[in-house]
Protein backbone atom coordinates (compact mmCIF):
# COMPACT_ATOMS: atom_id res chain seq x y z
CA UNK A 1 0.00 0.00 0.00
CA UNK A 2 1.37 3.40 -0.98
CA UNK A 3 1.48 5.78 1.94
CA UNK A 4 0.82 9.51 1.73
CA UNK A 5 3.98 11.58 2.20
CA UNK A 6 3.46 14.51 4.51
CA UNK A 7 5.97 17.34 4.66
CA UNK A 8 6.25 20.39 6.86
CA UNK A 9 4.97 23.80 5.89
CA UNK A 10 5.24 26.04 3.99
CA UNK A 11 3.81 24.26 0.95
CA UNK A 12 3.76 27.33 -1.29
CA UNK A 13 7.25 28.11 -2.52
CA UNK A 14 8.82 31.25 -3.97
CA UNK A 15 12.26 32.53 -4.80
CA UNK A 16 12.45 34.30 -1.42
CA UNK A 17 14.75 32.90 1.25
CA UNK A 18 15.84 33.77 4.76
CA UNK A 19 19.23 34.76 3.41
CA UNK A 20 17.77 37.21 0.89
CA UNK A 21 15.42 38.73 3.43
CA UNK A 22 18.14 39.21 6.06
CA UNK A 23 20.54 40.84 3.62
CA UNK A 24 17.81 43.16 2.40
CA UNK A 25 17.13 44.19 5.99
CA UNK A 26 20.85 44.91 6.38
CA UNK A 27 20.69 47.06 3.26
CA UNK A 28 17.65 48.91 4.63
CA UNK A 29 19.64 49.86 7.74
CA UNK A 30 22.46 51.51 5.80
CA UNK A 31 20.85 55.01 5.82
CA UNK A 32 20.75 54.90 9.64
CA UNK A 33 24.36 53.76 9.80
CA UNK A 34 25.49 56.54 7.47
CA UNK A 35 23.60 59.18 9.48
CA UNK A 36 25.08 57.83 12.72
CA UNK A 37 28.60 58.06 11.29
CA UNK A 38 27.88 61.54 9.96
CA UNK A 39 26.72 62.86 13.34
CA UNK A 40 28.76 60.80 15.81
CA UNK A 41 31.89 60.11 13.75
CA UNK A 42 34.39 57.30 14.10
CA UNK A 43 32.89 56.07 17.38
CA UNK A 44 29.63 55.15 15.65
CA UNK A 45 31.45 53.19 12.96
CA UNK A 46 33.67 51.33 15.43
CA UNK A 47 30.79 50.41 17.76
CA UNK A 48 28.76 49.11 14.81
CA UNK A 49 31.66 47.05 13.46
CA UNK A 50 32.48 45.63 16.90
CA UNK A 51 28.84 44.74 17.57
CA UNK A 52 28.42 42.99 14.20
CA UNK A 53 31.73 41.14 14.50
CA UNK A 54 30.90 39.98 18.04
CA UNK A 55 27.44 38.73 17.06
CA UNK A 56 28.81 36.80 14.07
CA UNK A 57 31.65 35.32 16.14
CA UNK A 58 29.45 34.25 19.05
CA UNK A 59 26.91 32.63 16.75
CA UNK A 60 29.66 30.74 14.87
CA UNK A 61 31.27 29.54 18.11
CA UNK A 62 27.97 28.37 19.61
CA UNK A 63 26.91 26.53 16.45
CA UNK A 64 30.29 24.89 15.93
CA UNK A 65 31.36 23.93 19.44
CA UNK A 66 28.17 23.79 21.54
CA UNK A 67 25.30 22.91 19.22
CA UNK A 68 27.60 21.11 16.74
CA UNK A 69 25.48 22.03 13.73
CA UNK A 70 26.38 23.58 10.37
CA UNK A 71 27.03 27.28 10.75
CA UNK A 72 24.36 29.71 9.54
CA UNK A 73 26.23 33.00 9.91
CA UNK A 74 26.11 33.42 6.15
CA UNK A 75 22.37 34.09 6.23
CA UNK A 76 23.01 37.61 7.56
CA UNK A 77 20.75 37.32 10.61
CA UNK A 78 23.65 37.77 13.05
CA UNK A 79 24.60 40.96 11.20
CA UNK A 80 21.02 42.22 11.56
CA UNK A 81 21.20 41.59 15.31
CA UNK A 82 24.60 43.28 15.55
CA UNK A 83 23.48 46.40 13.72
CA UNK A 84 20.23 46.69 15.68
CA UNK A 85 22.11 46.28 18.95
CA UNK A 86 24.59 48.99 17.92
CA UNK A 87 21.72 51.26 16.90
CA UNK A 88 20.30 50.96 20.43
CA UNK A 89 23.37 52.18 22.32
CA UNK A 90 25.07 55.60 22.62
CA UNK A 91 28.30 56.36 20.79
CA UNK A 92 30.50 56.87 23.87
CA UNK A 93 33.94 55.15 23.81
CA UNK A 94 33.03 52.85 26.73
CA UNK A 95 30.38 51.20 24.54
CA UNK A 96 33.10 49.63 22.41
CA UNK A 97 33.62 46.92 25.02
CA UNK A 98 30.17 46.98 26.63
CA UNK A 99 28.51 46.22 23.30
CA UNK A 100 30.46 42.94 23.15
CA UNK A 101 28.69 41.82 26.33
CA UNK A 102 25.38 42.85 24.79
CA UNK A 103 26.20 40.84 21.67
CA UNK A 104 26.90 37.74 23.77
CA UNK A 105 23.59 38.08 25.59
CA UNK A 106 21.67 38.81 22.38
CA UNK A 107 23.07 35.80 20.50
CA UNK A 108 23.60 33.25 23.28
CA UNK A 109 20.51 33.97 25.39
CA UNK A 110 18.15 35.82 23.08
CA UNK A 111 18.66 33.62 20.02
CA UNK A 112 20.72 30.42 20.20
CA UNK A 113 19.44 29.18 23.57
CA UNK A 114 16.03 28.71 21.89
CA UNK A 115 17.50 26.87 18.90
CA UNK A 116 18.51 29.67 16.56
CA UNK A 117 16.79 31.82 13.95
CA UNK A 118 13.07 31.19 13.69
CA UNK A 119 12.70 29.75 17.19
CA UNK A 120 13.47 32.72 19.43
CA UNK A 121 10.36 34.23 21.11
CA UNK A 122 12.02 37.60 21.80
CA UNK A 123 13.88 40.00 19.55
CA UNK A 124 17.56 39.17 20.27
CA UNK A 125 18.86 42.72 19.85
CA UNK A 126 16.33 44.02 22.36
CA UNK A 127 17.24 41.27 24.82
CA UNK A 128 20.86 42.46 24.61
CA UNK A 129 19.88 46.11 24.84
CA UNK A 130 17.67 45.71 27.92
CA UNK A 131 20.37 43.60 29.62
CA UNK A 132 22.91 46.39 29.05
CA UNK A 133 20.46 49.05 30.23
CA UNK A 134 19.90 47.20 33.51
CA UNK A 135 23.54 46.18 33.99
CA UNK A 136 25.25 49.41 32.84
CA UNK A 137 22.67 52.16 33.45
CA UNK A 138 25.18 55.02 33.57
CA UNK A 139 26.99 54.10 30.37
CA UNK A 140 23.73 53.33 28.57
CA UNK A 141 22.23 56.71 29.47
CA UNK A 142 25.27 58.91 28.76
CA UNK A 143 24.39 60.58 25.48
CA UNK A 144 26.86 62.41 23.22
CA UNK A 145 25.81 65.77 21.86
CA UNK A 146 25.62 66.17 18.10
CA UNK A 147 28.15 68.86 17.28
CA UNK A 148 28.61 68.79 13.53
CA UNK A 149 29.03 66.55 10.55
CA UNK A 150 31.72 63.85 10.60
CA UNK A 151 33.42 64.52 13.97
CA UNK A 152 36.66 62.53 14.08
CA UNK A 153 37.61 62.76 17.74
CA UNK A 154 37.14 59.96 20.27
CA UNK A 155 36.25 62.33 23.13
CA UNK A 156 32.63 63.41 23.23
CA UNK A 157 30.59 66.07 25.01
CA UNK A 158 27.54 64.56 26.62
CA UNK A 159 24.03 65.83 27.21
CA UNK A 160 20.46 64.65 27.69
CA UNK A 161 18.21 63.29 24.95
CA UNK A 162 14.97 65.19 24.22
CA UNK A 163 13.01 62.47 26.06
CA UNK A 164 15.30 62.62 29.08
CA UNK A 165 15.33 66.41 29.12
CA UNK A 166 11.54 66.57 28.88
CA UNK A 167 11.13 64.07 31.72
CA UNK A 168 13.40 66.25 33.88
CA UNK A 169 11.60 69.40 32.75
CA UNK A 170 14.67 70.86 31.05
CA UNK A 171 13.86 70.39 27.35
CA UNK A 172 15.05 73.43 25.45
CA UNK A 173 12.72 75.19 23.02
CA UNK A 174 15.66 75.23 20.59
CA UNK A 175 15.04 71.53 19.84
CA UNK A 176 12.73 71.63 16.81
CA UNK A 177 10.73 69.01 14.96
CA UNK A 178 13.08 69.54 12.02
CA UNK A 179 16.07 68.65 14.21
CA UNK A 180 14.34 65.44 15.29
CA UNK A 181 13.39 64.59 11.72
CA UNK A 182 16.92 65.02 10.36
CA UNK A 183 18.73 63.64 13.41
CA UNK A 184 20.45 66.69 14.88
CA UNK A 185 19.64 65.55 18.44
CA UNK A 186 21.21 63.27 21.04
CA UNK A 187 20.32 59.63 21.34
CA UNK A 188 21.32 56.11 20.36
CA UNK A 189 23.06 55.58 17.04
CA UNK A 190 20.08 54.44 15.01
CA UNK A 191 17.25 56.41 16.57
CA UNK A 192 18.29 60.03 16.05
CA UNK A 193 17.15 60.48 12.44
CA UNK A 194 13.51 59.77 11.59
CA UNK A 195 14.10 60.30 7.89
CA UNK A 196 16.83 57.65 7.81
CA UNK A 197 14.49 55.16 9.50
CA UNK A 198 11.71 56.02 7.04
CA UNK A 199 13.96 55.48 4.02
CA UNK A 200 14.81 51.99 5.25
CA UNK A 201 11.19 51.23 6.15
CA UNK A 202 9.91 52.32 2.73
CA UNK A 203 12.48 50.06 1.07
CA UNK A 204 11.35 47.07 3.19
CA UNK A 205 7.70 47.81 2.43
CA UNK A 206 8.41 47.99 -1.30
CA UNK A 207 10.27 44.67 -1.16
CA UNK A 208 7.45 43.19 0.97
CA UNK A 209 9.81 42.28 3.77
CA UNK A 210 7.41 43.88 6.23
CA UNK A 211 3.78 44.94 6.04
CA UNK A 212 2.29 48.25 7.15
CA UNK A 213 0.14 46.81 9.93
CA UNK A 214 2.54 46.85 12.90
CA UNK A 215 4.34 50.16 12.14
CA UNK A 216 1.09 52.03 11.48
CA UNK A 217 -0.65 50.57 14.53
CA UNK A 218 2.41 51.21 16.73
CA UNK A 219 3.02 54.79 15.60
CA UNK A 220 -0.68 55.64 15.29
CA UNK A 221 -1.50 54.41 18.79
CA UNK A 222 1.44 56.27 20.31
CA UNK A 223 0.43 59.43 18.44
CA UNK A 224 -3.21 59.26 19.53
CA UNK A 225 -2.57 58.54 23.20
CA UNK A 226 0.27 61.05 23.51
CA UNK A 227 -1.94 63.58 21.71
CA UNK A 228 -4.74 63.06 24.23
CA UNK A 229 -2.32 63.59 27.11
CA UNK A 230 -0.85 66.68 25.44
CA UNK A 231 -4.29 68.20 24.95
CA UNK A 232 -5.06 67.61 28.63
CA UNK A 233 -1.83 69.26 29.83
CA UNK A 234 0.68 70.50 27.19
CA UNK A 235 3.10 71.58 29.92
CA UNK A 236 3.40 68.12 31.44
CA UNK A 237 3.18 65.92 28.35
CA UNK A 238 5.17 66.04 25.12
CA UNK A 239 3.81 67.15 21.75
CA UNK A 240 2.61 64.00 19.92
CA UNK A 241 4.67 64.74 16.81
CA UNK A 242 7.82 65.18 18.90
CA UNK A 243 6.87 61.99 20.76
CA UNK A 244 6.96 60.06 17.49
CA UNK A 245 10.16 61.62 16.16
CA UNK A 246 12.30 61.34 19.31
CA UNK A 247 13.70 58.30 21.04
CA UNK A 248 13.55 54.84 19.54
CA UNK A 249 9.88 54.79 18.58
CA UNK A 250 10.40 54.99 14.81
CA UNK A 251 13.29 52.52 14.89
CA UNK A 252 11.36 50.12 17.09
CA UNK A 253 8.13 50.34 15.09
CA UNK A 254 9.77 49.78 11.70
CA UNK A 255 12.72 47.47 12.40
CA UNK A 256 12.23 45.60 15.70
CA UNK A 257 8.49 45.28 16.23
CA UNK A 258 8.22 43.94 12.66
CA UNK A 259 10.51 40.96 13.31
CA UNK A 260 8.60 38.16 11.56
CA UNK A 261 9.76 35.53 14.08
CA UNK A 262 8.53 37.25 17.24
CA UNK A 263 5.31 38.88 16.01
CA UNK A 264 1.81 37.55 15.19
CA UNK A 265 1.09 35.88 11.86
CA UNK A 266 -2.41 37.19 11.14
CA UNK A 267 -2.88 40.79 10.02
CA UNK A 268 -5.46 41.40 12.76
CA UNK A 269 -2.97 40.05 15.28
CA UNK A 270 -0.30 42.39 13.95
CA UNK A 271 -2.60 45.36 14.41
CA UNK A 272 -3.28 44.29 17.99
CA UNK A 273 0.45 43.78 18.56
CA UNK A 274 1.24 47.27 17.25
CA UNK A 275 -1.52 48.78 19.39
CA UNK A 276 -0.08 47.14 22.50
CA UNK A 277 3.44 48.33 21.69
CA UNK A 278 2.30 51.92 21.18
CA UNK A 279 0.18 52.00 24.33
CA UNK A 280 2.88 50.46 26.53
CA UNK A 281 5.50 52.82 25.13
CA UNK A 282 3.48 55.90 26.07
CA UNK A 283 2.66 54.50 29.52
CA UNK A 284 6.31 53.71 30.30
CA UNK A 285 7.57 57.02 28.91
CA UNK A 286 5.19 59.10 30.98
CA UNK A 287 4.87 57.14 34.21
CA UNK A 288 7.78 54.69 34.25
CA UNK A 289 11.24 55.07 35.73
CA UNK A 290 12.88 55.32 32.30
CA UNK A 291 12.27 58.13 29.80
CA UNK A 292 12.13 55.54 26.99
CA UNK A 293 9.81 52.53 26.84
CA UNK A 294 10.06 51.13 23.31
CA UNK A 295 12.34 48.17 24.12
CA UNK A 296 10.29 47.09 27.13
CA UNK A 297 7.03 47.49 25.20
CA UNK A 298 8.16 45.31 22.29
CA UNK A 299 9.57 42.58 24.55
CA UNK A 300 6.37 42.51 26.60
CA UNK A 301 4.29 42.15 23.44
CA UNK A 302 6.69 39.46 22.15
CA UNK A 303 5.79 37.47 25.25
CA UNK A 304 2.07 37.51 24.43
CA UNK A 305 2.49 36.80 20.70
CA UNK A 306 1.50 33.10 21.16
CA UNK A 307 -1.75 34.21 22.82
CA UNK A 308 -2.43 36.70 20.03
CA UNK A 309 -1.80 33.98 17.45
CA UNK A 310 -4.36 31.74 19.17
CA UNK A 311 -6.93 34.50 19.34
CA UNK A 312 -6.37 35.94 15.84
CA UNK A 313 -6.17 32.79 13.78
CA UNK A 314 -5.96 33.20 9.99
CA UNK A 315 -9.01 32.07 8.03
CA UNK A 316 -8.91 28.36 7.21
CA UNK A 317 -9.20 27.27 3.61
CA UNK A 318 -12.20 25.21 2.53
CA UNK A 319 -14.23 26.28 5.58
Amino acid sequence: MKLLNISGSPHVHSDESTRKIMWRVNLAMMPMLLVAIAYFGINALLISLISVAACVLFQWLIEKFIMKVPTTVGDGSAIVTGLLLAFNVPSTPSMMWIVIIGALVAIAIGKMSFGGLGKNPFNPALVGRVFLLISFPVQMTTWPKVGGLFPMNFDVETGATPLGAFKMGTLSSDVTLWDAFLGHIGGSLGEVSAIAVLIGAIYMLCRRIISWHIPVAFIGTAFIFSGILWLVDPNQYMNPVMTILTGGLMLGACFMATDMVTTPMAKSGQLLFGFGCGLLTIIIRNWGAYPEGVSFAILLMNSVTPLINRWCKPRRFAC
